[in-house]
């Protein structure tokens, strides 16, 4: 495994504060009541568009000023509401030290998955970012994939990882004929990654380095 590829929400960063309040921000002013705010974590993963237009039916003049009104938080404090999580940076490094190369695979648009990583000085580590577009022509995990394999012609698809929390990113991985490793620290929902197949399973972030150094992934 040499090329390794992260999702950002809820994989290198907990970013639950900052979505959740942005969502939460967004629904109040389409007048949208959610009685159930642990509900908002759904949003953490998949496509912003996606998840406005499949949780709440918005049409699509709805989709469009709840991402919106979403931003306008997002962008001014919400990208801000995050930290790594405990172990993150030092993983980091120890993979750069073994010569592994990390790229970064998000549904989140590029803009805001660079800053946060150069706000919490993670950037260094990443040969680069893949990620949505703020316009959504590209927001779905697998084109995301997609790009990064683009950059790596030379690659040996059997040299290649996606790690994430979420059933996109495991779902992502086998569409684009790559291997995947789930981590339950994030955000998915019991039998989750199981259910979506992911190779390998971490419940730590130790537990991952482990499986990207040592026990390898199917």
């Amino acid at each position: 495994m040499r090329y390794l590829l992260f999702d950002l929400d809820g994989t290198l960063i907990n970013t639950k504060e900052g979505i959740v309040k942005s969502v939460y921000y967004a629904l109040d002013f389409l007048g949208v009541t959610e009685d159930e705010p642990e509900k908002l974590e759904r949003f953490i993963g998949p496509p912003l568009e996606s998840s406005f237009r499949d949780f709440y039916q918005l049409n699509e003049t709805g989709v469009r000023r709840a991402v919106e009104k979403y931003r306008e938080r997002y962008t001014k404090k919400g990208q801000y509401e995050c930290e790594p999580y405990p172990g993150i940076p030092a993983l980091l490094r120890k993979l750069k030290e073994c010569g592994k190369t990390l790229f970064v695979a998000t549904s989140k648009p590029g803009v805001f998955a660079e800053e946060i990583l150069r706000h919490h000085q993670l950037l260094q580590y990443f040969d680069g970012i893949s990620a949505a577009t703020l316009d959504g022509t590209v927001s779905e995990k697998p084109d995301i994939i997609r790009a990064v394999l683009k950059r790596l012609p030379e690659a040996d698809l059997r040299d290649v990882v996606m790690i994430g929390d979420r059933r996109f990113d495991i779902l992502g991985a086998k569409e684009c004929g790559i291997k995947s490793v789930g981590v339950r620290y994030g955000f998915p929902e019991p039998g989750e990654l199981e259910k979506a197949g992911a190779g390998s399973i971490a419940d730590t972030v130790e537990q991952l380095l482990e499986i990207l150094l040592k026990a390898g992934v199917r």
